[in-house]
């Protein structure tokens, strides 16, 4: 005879968990007749979150499964004493509408997606911030990625959104790969570019005139009386912010009868630029100001001034472009441009979010940029 332990058996069901009670009786192994349900007790422990149905909850609250529905999806159409039984039974039994259910029924999974070129910039994150609160108020969810100025990824990540199911997407700059548009426009799914606004497209399009914003800092250089200008630019490939703040720069010199200017083409990155504005610093004649692409580039070569042992602003004088958070408390604080990323964001939120609704939106809008004058620039010496 074969004598069984007293033990606890744990089963799971579809909602609860049931605990079993096993019997101290003996058991022989001629006598299989005994179910092992019968050998055992079984009693509630407790529910498993998340595991209940809509069933579950029209049962809990007292309800059909269609009021449960409407104050899920629409609950001003539900009476409030029936809205709040049913959100109190979904709270006591952690219950989670089906999403991939819901978006079945109706063609939507309230998901907008978001590609940044990278998320190392702070000036992205401020612009992803305000469009996450403006879709979070409008009950919608952010999915994210980054293309590290890559094209192809850029375009195999819109292609992961799509097979996810995204209502809209927002992307950066003008400048993407033809099958970017053919996978958008196939699809019928609103989109909006940001951070560039070029009228000849005919894209809808949320952004500032790049190269007109550079020209500005240039503009305010000559009238200080800097005749011999150098840039510190971010990477034109794949880029056509950089690229237009290239065109501003050359334009604006042009403009001003001033000779070109030595340019070095850089990633956004602090160490990067250091070394590009090292190399403009060391000619000679060493230019009288510098110019940069973006805030990141601006830090780098204020560092490499430092090393080479000139006087921000004495010996030269050097802008950035964005007006990141950290730029107004340098020492000194950064000459640079002030760019409405967040108003972009929200801006591009509300695009998409009318698009999908069907109403009629803007499609271009073009916004403005501040010259933000601080004490990295000045008049040069002599």
């Amino acid at each position: 005879m074969i004598r069984v332990k007293r033990r606890l058996d744990f089963v799971h069901t579809r909602n609860y968990i049931l605990r079993y009670n096993a019997s101290d009786a003996p058991m022989t192994a001629a006598d299989p007749t005994r179910s092992k349900a019968s050998r055992r007790k079984r009693f509630l422990v407790r529910h498993v979150p998340g595991a209940a149905t809509i069933t579950d909850v029209a049962r809990e609250a007292g309800v059909s499964i269609a009021t449960v529905s409407r104050t899920i999806n629409a609950p001003g159409r539900v009476a409030d004493e029936l809205r709040v039984r049913v959100e109190r039974a979904v709270k006591r039994l952690g219950y989670v509408p089906r999403g991939a259910a819901r978006a079945l029924a109706s063609r939507r999974t309230d998901t907008i997606g978001a590609i940044v070129p990278t998320i190392d910039n702070a000036i992205f994150a401020r612009c992803l911030a305000a469009l996450q609160r403006r879709l979070i108020e409008s009950g919608k969810v952010l999915l994210l990625a980054s293309s590290e100025y890559d094209p192809a990824q850029e375009t195999a990540e819109l292609a992961a959104m799509i097979a996810r199911g995204v209502d809209g997407v927002m992307i950066v700059g003008a400048q993407h790969d033809a099958q970017l548009y053919e996978l958008l426009e196939r699809r019928g799914i609103p989109f909006v570019e940001t951070w560039s606004c070029a009228a000849a497209r005919g894209r809808p399009c949320i952004g500032f005139d790049n190269a007109a914003a550079m020209a500005r800092i240039v503009d305010y250089l000559a009238d200080l009386g800097h005749r011999r200008i150098a840039m510190v630019a971010g990477i034109a490939t794949h880029n056509d912010r950089a690229a237009a703040r290239i065109a501003g720069l050359r334009a604006a010199l042009a403009a001003h009868a001033l000779p070109p200017a030595a340019i070095v083409e850089c990633a956004y990155d602090i160490g990067a630029a250091r070394n590009a504005a090292r190399t403009l610093l060391d000619a000679s004649p060493r230019p009288t100001a510098l110019v940069c692409g973006n805030d990141v580039q601006a830090f780098g070569a204020l560092f490499a001034a430092r090393e080479l042992g000139l006087a921000i602003p004495g010996d030269v004088s050097i802008t950035g472009f964005d007006d990141l958070h950290l730029a107004a408390h340098l020492d000194p604080p950064l000459t640079t441009v002030r760019i409405p990323s967040a108003e972009m964001g929200t801006l591009a939120a509300d695009y998409l979010l009318a698009r999908i609704a069907g109403r009629d939106a803007i499609a271009r809008q073009q916004l403005d940029t501040q010259l933000i004058i601080r004490a990295t620039t000045a008049r040069p010496r002599g």
